[in-house]
């Protein structure tokens, strides 16, 4: 009998025993699990347990700005200090030129400019280059790098302050993380109200006091009077009241804290407190004292929002502002306050809000779509094979609690294209087990001993399986490439997948069947088994294969004909603006009303859509073309004028800068996936396998993509996603019938190729079956419970495997003989053939 050592046994079990450890906290309260277990769970991402995503971009601009007025007032300090007359002193975008009236002073100007020049401090380099002209002029050029360095340090800046204002807002425990050279990515779980969230980013919170200049009323001063020391300012009113203050700060936020809110004299007023730090009440004391009868204006980022007379010295280390403002403005401006200012303007570029409902639905309907896809599955191979069955099913089990131990071991966040993608694998974690039952089985009726067939079908299944399961960790890396954060949890659950696959069908199955087949001393498979159905088959696939493969070209152009004169429906992932899902508080959603309502409110196209549950609706509105702030300006217009009757439960905005770079991130992940997959295949295959594997591959995803524009199926990046899976699959399946071809190449090297092919397909068929079975029962188990959101990927998922599975018959098989695999002296009789042994027709 096959020997299987007892020691290999007990690791086997060992890691199980672990991996159910770990799992184990999925299943239970904290409260009914021992104190001796791990407590880690799988970590749920943000479209699971509800909260907001937000992509904020640093304005580049606004560092330039406030470096090129920075060095220009260094510039002119420096020169007046030192007596050197200059003029033409400007500066546009990052040069600054300067004009010194007097030739000879030009050498000690540079001089005295040298400082201006010097690297900051750790910098390689100078953050200013100076550069002399004629007729004494001197050009200073702030350099890219400085500007970049700048950046960078605004950014590690904002990141603790941005995580106080999500601490304000309600959020517990946000993660900010910078991402790229002028992002921040924030994702801010269980929050509820992400509109307050948004509008405490939406202003910089500097705060500073200024001394009005009353020396020029402010309407001189709009017509040029401006004195040197002097600006010009106005409040946020409608229309706007003019101000000239004084440059100089007299307090600014920093000089101050503690700030708290009291309420005003009416509902529309109120009073913001704050406590002086002991060196600013002195200052701010000795300031009051020396101009009593002035009066100064409080500004919020360049906007006055206060003033007040100073009538007497202020003594004491508390102060108030009156505003007309409500309690709940204000209460916004003080946690802004109490957050710090931000160092530099952050801009919304994109938004992905869910409802902590809504999260905790997807959950359910996740669970529902895993367990029956499970029960249909495991059901289908007890019925085929068995014990063999169940012992898959057993290994089944086993995959989903190691997927769950390894993200909860990692913290790797599970999402919702992360549920699918654990369904997805409940479908195709078969695969493997079919290969090597099916080998054994081969084997058996061969003339094999059965403990003999189990070792060599599990050997010779090994590296099938690994060329096979190959291209799709491919796509699951780029796809874990392209960015988005749930995308990338469906990559990261997809991996974990395939490798738990492979342990569960090589490593945990095997001394299982042993076992069995110890127990039961069998010499035969059972007749349990049942997919001797397929066996004795001999269709001659190849024998339609002109007409199969003309028919599936004519689809395919059809197919690229409407994608190119039709076009697709491309979500806002690719186009920007904004999907919006509301529910009503009080009977079915009213589409037309709500078309209405929106259309006064000059957004551009609104479109609206009833969701299964009459009281759901999706509304989607256009890229604005105003900016990145446009998009969420639209989406606060739409929050006021449905707020009384709708629930937002999902909030989805893309601006123009992401989209542009989500479409090309996308085209550039499908392009590298199948140039990976084509070298795979060539380096492990003869190149005539490589073409045909990628001509049946482009031939899937042009249907998929025809398939997309006559259901109307909005494409995004779970589109995406679902594309990069059936690549994978279909060369999966590819994989499994080339690998059978070249090995009946070695055995029978002068059988005419078509012959050899159909032989190959059919000896392989009930795999092929069975594992779009399996897989296609899982999908259409997700496609009637998971969901609405998840829905579409399902569809086209269950097209995708369906047109897979066809065209590694009938595109993959017949390129083969167009590109000539063996030479044509072993091909003059492609209807008949015999085996260079038995001299009988094999197929």
């Amino acid at each position: 009998m096959l020997h299987f050592s007892s020691w290999k046994t007990v690791l086997i079990w060992l890691i199980v025993f672990v991996a159910a450890l770990c799992a184990a906290p999925n299943l239970f309260t904290d409260a009914s699990l021992p104190s001796w277990l791990p407590h880690k769970r799988v970590a749920l991402g943000l479209d699971l347990q509800g909260g907001s995503h937000i992509v904020l971009k640093a304005e580049r601009s606004d560092i330039v700005r406030e470096r090129l007025e920075s060095t220009v007032a260094s510039v002119r300090g420096r020169l007046r200090e030192a007596g050197i007359r200059y003029t033409g002193l400007a500066g546009t975008g990052q040069t600054i030129r300067v004009r010194i009236t007097d030739p000879s002073e030009v050498d000690r100007a540079v001089t005295i400019l040298t400082p201006v020049t010097a690297p900051a401090a750790g910098a390689p380099d100078p953050e200013v280059t100076l550069s002399k002209g004629n007729d004494g002029q001197l050009t200073l050029q702030i350099t890219g790098k400085a500007i970049d360095r700048s950046l960078s340090a605004t950014l590690t800046q904002s990141v603790e302050i941005v995580g106080r204002r999500a601490v304000e807002a309600g959020g517990i425990d946000p993660v900010i993380e910078t991402r790229g050279a002028d992002r921040l990515s924030v994702q801010v779980p269980g929050l509820a109200d992400s509109q307050r969230f948004k509008d405490l980013l939406s202003q910089d919170g500097r705060l500073s006091f200024h001394l009005i200049d009353s020396s020029v009323s402010p309407q001189d001063a709009m017509r040029g009077t401006v004195p040197s020391r002097s600006r010009i300012v106005y409040s946020p009113d409608d229309p706007p009241d003019v101000y000239l203050v004084e440059r100089a700060e007299v307090l600014s936020s920093a000089d101050l804290g503690d700030f708290q809110v009291k309420p005003g004299n009416d509902e529309d007023s109120s009073i913001l407190t704050f406590r002086f730090n002991p060196e600013s009440a002195r200052r701010f004391g000795e300031l009051t004292r020396k101009n009593v009868g002035r009066s100064f204006a409080v500004l919020l980022d360049d906007q006055v929002i206060a003033t007040s007379d100073i009538r007497e010295p202020v003594t004491g280390d508390r102060g108030q502002i009156a505003l007309n403002y409500s309690p709940e403005e204000t209460e916004d401006l003080a946690a802004i306050l109490r957050s710090g200012a931000l160092p530099v303007t952050l801009t919304i570029v994109e938004e992905r809000t869910i409802d902590p409902g809504l999260g905790a639905g997807s959950i359910r309907s996740g669970l529902v779509a895993g367990g029956v896809g499970a029960v249909l599955v495991i059901g289908l191979m007890v019925a085929l094979y068995g014990v063999l069955g169940v012992i898959a099913g057993a290994a089944l089990v086993v995959n989903i609690m190691m997927i769950l131990a390894v993200l909860s071991l990692f913290g790797a966040p599970l999402t919702l294209p992360g549920v699918a993608g654990i369904v997805l694998t409940i479908g195709i974690a078969v695969d493997a087990t079919v290969l090597i039952y099916e080998r054994m089985r081969e084997e058996v009726k061969g003339g094999m001993h059965l403990d003999q067939a189990i070792g060599v079908g599990y050997s010779r299944a090994f590296m099938t399986v690994v060329d096979a399961n190959i291209t799709t960790l491919i796509a699951a890396a780029i796809l874990f490439y392209l960015g988005s954060d749930a995308i990338r949890g469906f990559a990261v659950t997809l991996a974990i997948g395939i490798l738990t696959t492979a342990f569960t069908a090589f490593v945990f199955t095997r001394p299982l069947v042993v076992a069995w087949v110890r127990h039961r001393r069998l010499k035969h498979l059972p007749k349990s088994v049942h997919t001797d159905l397929f066996d004795g088959t001999n269709i001659r696939f190849m024998g339609i294969r002109r007409y199969s493969f003309t028919a599936l070209a004519a689809l395919s152009l059809v197919s690229m004909l409407a994608v190119t004169a039709i076009g697709m429906k491309l979500g806002i992932d690719f186009t920007g603006g904004s999907v919006i899902e509301v529910r009503s508080k009080q009977g079915p959603a009213d589409l037309d009303d709500i078309r209405a309502r929106l259309g006064e409110l000059n957004i551009g196209d609104v479109q609206t859509r009833r969701l299964r549950d009459a009281s759901n609706a999706i509304i989607r509105i256009e890229a604005q073309g105003g900016g990145e702030n446009a998009e969420q300006s639209a989406i606060t217009l739409v929050r006021s004028e449905l707020a009384d009757q709708y629930d937002f439960r999902r909030v989805e905005t893309v601006g123009p800068a992401v989209s542009g770079e989500l479409t090309k991130t996308a085209t550039l992940g499908i392009l590298a996936s199948l140039a990976a997959i084509l070298i795979y295949i060539w380096f492990r295959f003869e190149w005539q396998f490589a073409i045909g594997a990628i001509i049946a591959t482009l031939h899937d995803v042009i249907l998929t993509l025809g398939f997309f524009v006559v259901t109307g199926i909005e494409f995004n990046l779970t589109s995406v996603a679902a594309l990069l899976v059936i690549v994978g699959y279909s060369l999966n399946d590819t994989v499994v019938v080339y690998d059978r071809m070249r090995e009946n190449l070695r055995r029978y090297a002068r059988m005419p190729l078509p012959i050899l092919i159909d032989a190959s397909i059919n000896q392989t068929l009930s795999r092929t079956i069975l594992t779009a079975a399996t897989t296609l029962l899982a999908l259409l188990a997700l496609y009637l419970f998971g969901g609405e959101v998840i829905r579409s990927f399902a569809l086209v998922m269950l097209f995708g495997v369906a047109v897979g599975t066809f065209s590694s018959i009938y595109i993959a098989a017949p390129v083969l003989i167009l590109f000539r695999l063996r030479p044509k002296a072993f091909d003059d009789n492609e209807d008949g053939a015999t085996d260079e042994k038995s001299g009988k027709a094999t197929v």
